[in-house]
């Protein structure tokens, strides 16, 4: 077996998990709003459409990018495993923890997404393993917990 290669179970390195469900309908939900958008302005006719001012337009710009940049942060996030150490984006926040300092990964019944238990007493949590994602959640969770397990029982 070559030097570099995982031991039984683990999943190969680097190894990204992204969230689906979120992402599937945060893009779909995007799409339609778009698409509303565009055909409520269109049919409000020209005239209608003359009477906005610059400042509501402006307006109407500034909740839109606002929506977008939302959206754009739920559907970036991601955790990425590397042999050294775990990186959990989520939305604009970025996050590294050695993997001797997380101690446990959980996702309760009922829980939104994972949380980590770390060595100092705080959780964090990672949003690119959502609950809703039923087995897929539960697969990835199996991989980050045996990562977990390997680090702790590594010298």
């Amino acid at each position: 077996m070559p030097a570099d290669s995982e031991p039984a179970g683990l999943p190969p390195l680097p190894r990204t998990w992204r969230p689906l469900g979120p992402r599937v309908v945060g893009i779909a939900v995007t799409l339609a709003l778009i698409a509303v958008v565009a055909v409520g302005w269109i049919n409000l006719g020209a005239e209608t459409r003359a009477k906005f001012t610059l400042f509501q337009r402006g307006t109407l710009v500034f909740f839109g990018l606002l929506y977008l940049a939302l959206m754009f942060a739920l559907i970036r996030s991601r955790a990425v495993a590397y042999a050294d150490r775990l990186v959990v984006v989520n939305g604009y926040r970025r996050h590294e923890y050695e993997w001797p300092f997380i101690v446990a990964a959980r996702l309760p019944p009922g829980a939104p997404w994972v949380t980590l238990d770390l060595a100092d007493g705080e959780t964090a949590s990672v949003l690119a393993i959502q609950g809703s994602d039923g087995q897929r959640a539960r697969t990835a969770l199996r991989e980050l917990k045996s990562l977990v397990a390997a680090s702790s029982a590594s010298p």
